[in-house]
């Protein structure tokens, strides 16, 4: 039985223009905790009225109220706020977030201390942020104006909610934009402590805007509102390409972060006991629910037998137990739902490669959502297992012989959001990595990222890149002015004759 979180509120609300408000209609949805899949809580459910109401909000905040107006310095001032406030409240988010998705706790510690440094990075990057602008000597001035565009609509998914609601916030904030934040309905926890951080940090009424519900009700209908000419979405591919779809009529601006079934390369020259640390952790940490999970694992064959023996051992030690254990290592899935869609994929892949860890419920667990660490070897190319994302703790493994082999196996999918390569030799490290089709690639390392550089995937894993100024770009349009510094040079039509033009 997992431990209840101290003062739960009996219902999340929705909070629409400064107000915390229930549902038009009064509706809610249940929300269940992942250990014994019981309903802890009800959480408000939006219709399109309900979403109607928070995009009018954010759009009367962005057409006459401060936000957008204010000096860079004074909305960075505030967004450093926010991430004081948030960071101090790191154990209480910990609790909340490993209660409602099942995320162990030790890995659910410091979700705020990452979230509080995106707004803390964004809050930096407006202040320091400059523009170009271009001189024509005697002829022409030239600059750009940026400015932000309006209401964001942002959807969110249930792996770490929090934190990557952050992603999305604080960019979005920061360039002077209002928001919707449409979180999981999974995960809608944690998503309520954004209201009361905002308002203590002293963000204007109707700037942040929080709708709870369903993503084929509330998040279609975000998605498809004239007044919302952006969105950021970051879950599954195939909801990328609808939610794409039902953008298109309006040309909205999209930022898709979608799914991945990212490769780890290990070659035959690597520090072995790294590349274990790493990709052990990389696939089964966090429950094995991550974007960028390292879900196949490439093995030169020189040391493969070795490999695939130490990392079965890895897999099968792995400690599986409640949220709320320290010594967790792996938890509850998220929901009922999803790891019955793990566990399908598992009786799959018993045909499709050699079982040596894991293969179905963890021990000791009969009830709630847990999944022992499952590893398959000797799986072909062309298995389910090895091209379809499975967003659980299932990884599997397969051998090749050369850098050509290996290359074309790590590319073998629809996906392209990470990749991660182990090898001592430079020169080769460098030149596969160039030659992944991924929009991420770590060398020797695991999964941490300078908040400067681009984040995104390429083929079904994604359209358009955040972070840094990308992330300023995307939540912004740029205006090019021109100033004439000289008498107007235009040819005189209407006048007659055929008046030489003036230079």
């Amino acid at each position: 039985m997992s431990h209840r979180p101290a003062n739960l509120p009996e219902k999340i609300p929705h909070f629409i223009d400064g107000k915390f408000v229930d549902s038009i209609d009064g509706d809610t949805f249940d929300v269940v905790e992942p250990v014994t899949n019981d309903v802890y809580i009800k959480s408000a459910s939006a219709k399109p009225a309900d979403v109607d109401l928070a995009v009018a909000a954010a759009k009367k905040a962005f057409d006459s109220g401060p936000w957008p107006r204010m000096l860079p310095r004074e909305r960075s001032r505030i967004l450093h706020k926010v991430a004081d406030i948030v960071e101090s409240r790191d154990a209480v988010l910990a609790e909340l977030e490993s209660y409602d998705s099942g995320l162990p706790i030790t890995q659910a510690l410091g979700q705020a201390r990452r979230a509080a440094e995106n707004f803390r990075f964004f809050a930096d990057l407006i202040v320091a942020q400059h523009d170009n602008a271009f001189k024509v000597p005697g002829r022409q001035m030239n600059y750009v104006n940026r400015k932000p565009i309006g209401v964001a609509g942002l959807i969110t998914p249930w792996n770490v909610p929090f934190m990557q609601e952050s992603w999305k916030l604080a960019p979005a904030l920061a360039t002077g934009n209002t928001v919707v934040l449409k979180p999981a309905s999974y995960t809608p926890l944690s998503a309520a402590l954004w209201p009361e951080i905002f308002k203590e940090a002293g963000v204007p009424d109707g700037v942040f805007n929080l709708i709870l519900g369903s993503g084929g009700v509330a998040g279609d209908h975000l998605v498809k509102h004239p007044d919302v000419p952006l969105i950021s979405f970051t879950g599954d591919s195939s909801t990328g390409a609808t939610l794409s779809t039902n953008a298109a009529p309006l040309l909205k601006s999209l930022s898709l972060e979608l799914g991945g079934k990212s490769p780890a390369i290990v070659f035959a020259d690597a520090d072995l006991e790294a590349a274990l640390d790493a990709t052990v952790f990389g696939v089964f940490s966090l429950n094995g629910e991550r974007c960028t999970a390292g879900s196949r694992v490439l093995v030169q064959r020189e040391i493969y037998d070795d490999f695939i023996e130490k990392f079965a051992e890895r897999a099968r030690n792995i400690k599986v137990g409640l949220p709320t254990d320290p010594s967790s290592e792996v938890s509850a899935l998220v929901h009922e739902k999803h790891t019955e869609k793990v566990l399908s994929y598992i009786e799959i892949g018993k045909s499709e490669g050699r079982l040596l860890a894991g293969g179905g419920r963890a021990e000791g667990f009969p009830n709630g959502n847990f999944v022992a660490p499952t590893v398959f070897v000797d799986v072909k190319p062309d298995a389910r297992i090895f091209q379809e994302e499975i967003f659980g703790p299932v990884v599997a493994i397969t051998p090749f012989d050369t850098d050509e082999e290996a290359l074309e196996l790590a590319n073998d999918t629809r996906y392209g959001l990470a990749a991660y390569v182990w090898t001592t030799n430079l020169k080769r490290a460098h030149n596969f990595a160039h030659g992944i089709e991924s929009g991420m690639v770590w060398l020797n390392s695991n999964n941490v990222r300078d908040l400067r550089t681009p984040f995104g995937g390429v083929k079904a894993s994604g359209l358009g890149r955040e972070g840094g100024y990308r992330s300023i770009d995307f939540y912004t349009t740029q205006q090019s002015v021109q100033i004439s510094l000289e008498e107007s040079h235009s040819p005189r039509f209407g006048v007659g004759g055929s008046a030489p033009a003036k230079h």
